[in-house]
C-alpha cells in the first residue's frame, strides 16, 4: 500500500514538474496584428519576420496574422491598447510609428499612450519620399509654390507621412499641396494616382523601391521624385534634394527646423513590433530575443536582400527610448504641431 502510495506521489510530482517546466507558449498562437489591408509592405514585413521568429521562441508558437486597416493605422493600435490582454499573446507586427503625432496634438480617437507600449524591436529605419506623376505640372517644389493650382496627395490618415511631408513642406517652405484623405492603404492610393484621381504620395524610400507598382513605374517614367527625408541623399536617389536642402534654399526659421525633427522622430523607428502595456517582463524578453535572433538568421537576412528590402534593425530597447523622447514635447512645439497636422 504504501509502496503504491509512494509511486502515485512521484507521478503526481513528475507531472507537476513537467507541467511547471513547459514553456509559456508552448501549444499558442500568437496574434499579430498589422494596420494595413494584405499587399502593403508593412503587411509583407510582419509576416516574413513571423514566418522565422517562432522557431527562436521556446515551445515554437504558431502565428496568425490579422490585417486590421482603418484610420491610418490607429484602428489597430487602439485595439491593442485598449482591448488586448497584456499577456505576450496579440501583438503588433507593424504599422507606421508616425501614430505618436495623433497623440501629442490630442485627437479625440487616440486611446493609447505610444511610450507605454512594450517595444519589440524594428527591422528598419526609413527614410521618405514624395514621388509626382511626370505627366503633371509639378517638376520642382519651386512649381508646388508658384501653382495656382496646388497638387492633390492622397494620404490614408491626418498623421502619417502621406499626410504631414505636403503638410510640412507648407509651413516650413510655403509650399501647398491640397491633401485627399480616407484612403484604406497605399495600394489605393497608387491606384488613384493610375486613373489620374491625385498626383502625388509621400511614403518610405524602401517601399519605393522594394515592390510593385513602382518598379513598372520606374521603368516607364510614370513619376518622379521631389524630395526626401534624409539627412543625406539616398544613393538611389542621387538627384533628388532632401527636405533640409529645400529649408537651407528658402532659409527656414529655426522654428521651422524644431518642427521638422519631431515629424521626422518616426523615421528612426521604421515599421515597429510592439505589444501592449503591461507584458510580463520575461515574455517581453523572450519575444525582444526571438526577434534579435531573427534578424540574425542568415536565411531571413538572404530573403530580405533577395525582396530588396531596407534592413537596419533597431532593438526594442532603442525603440523604447525613441518612443520616449518623441512624445516628451514642449507646449510650443505641440501647438505647432497642432496647426501643420490640422488640429
Amino acid at each position: 500500500m504504501q509502496k503504491t502510495l509512494l509511486l502515485i506521489l512521484c507521478s503526481s510530482l513528475w507531472s507537476f514538474t513537467a507541467h511547471a517546466q513547459a514553456p509559456f507558449y508552448q501549444g499558442k498562437t500568437i496574434k499579430v496584428v498589422v494596420g494595413t489591408p494584405p499587399g502593403n509592405l508593412y503587411d509583407f514585413w510582419a509576416r516574413l519576420i513571423v514566418d522565422y521568429m517562432g522557431k527562436y521562441i521556446p515551445g515554437n508558437p504558431t502565428f496568425l496574422v490579422q490585417n486590421m486597416p482603418g484610420a491610418g493605422h490607429v484602428v489597430a493600435v487602439n485595439y491593442l491598447y485598449s482591448t488586448v490582454k497584456p499577456d505576450g499573446l496579440t501583438i503588433i507586427g507593424s504599422v507606421i510609428p508616425s501614430l505618436y503625432l495623433n497623440q501629442l496634438i490630442g485627437r479625440p480617437e487616440i486611446q493609447f499612450e505610444w511610450s507605454k507600449f512594450t517595444w519589440i524591436g524594428s527591422p528598419a529605419r526609413g527614410a521618405s519620399q514624395m514621388y509626382m506623376r511626370a505627366d503633371s505640372p509639378y517638376k520642382t517644389i519651386e512649381e508646388v509654390r508658384t501653382a495656382k493650382e496646388p497638387p492633390k496627395c492622397g494620404a490614408t490618415g491626418v498623421t502619417g507621412p502621406d499626410s504631414y511631408f505636403p503638410k510640412l513642406l507648407l509651413e516650413t517652405v510655403g509650399a501647398k499641396f491640397n491633401i485627399v484623405t480616407g484612403y484604406p492603404g497605399g495600394t489605393d492610393i497608387d491606384l488613384a494616382v493610375e486613373r489620374g484621381e491625385i498626383h502625388c504620395r509621400a511614403f518610405t524610400i524602401e517601399a519605393f523601391f522594394g515592390r510593385e507598382p513602382y518598379h513598372t513605374w520606374r521603368k516607364n517614367g510614370f513619376v518622379h521624385h521631389m524630395f526626401q527625408s534624409g539627412s543625406k541623399r539616398d544613393a538611389r536617389l542621387p538627384q533628388t534634394p532632401t527636405i533640409f536642402e529645400i529649408m537651407d534654399k528658402y532659409k527656414t526659421a529655426e522654428s521651422g527646423r524644431r518642427l521638422a525633427t519631431v515629424l521626422l522622430g518616426a523615421d528612426d523607428m521604421g515599421r515597429p513590433m510592439f505589444g501592449p502595456p503591461g507584458m510580463p517582463a520575461d515574455r517581453l524578453k523572450i519575444l525582444r530575443d526571438a526577434f534579435a535572433k531573427t534578424m540574425n538568421d542568415e536565411q531571413f537576412r538572404a530573403e530580405v536582400k533577395k525582396r530588396n528590402y531596407e534592413f537596419d534593425p533597431v532593438g526594442g530597447e532603442e525603440l523604447d527610448k525613441l518612443a520616449k523622447e518623441v512624445t516628451a514635447q514642449p507646449p510650443d512645439v505641440i501647438d505647432r504641431l497642432k496647426k501643420v497636422l490640422g488640429n
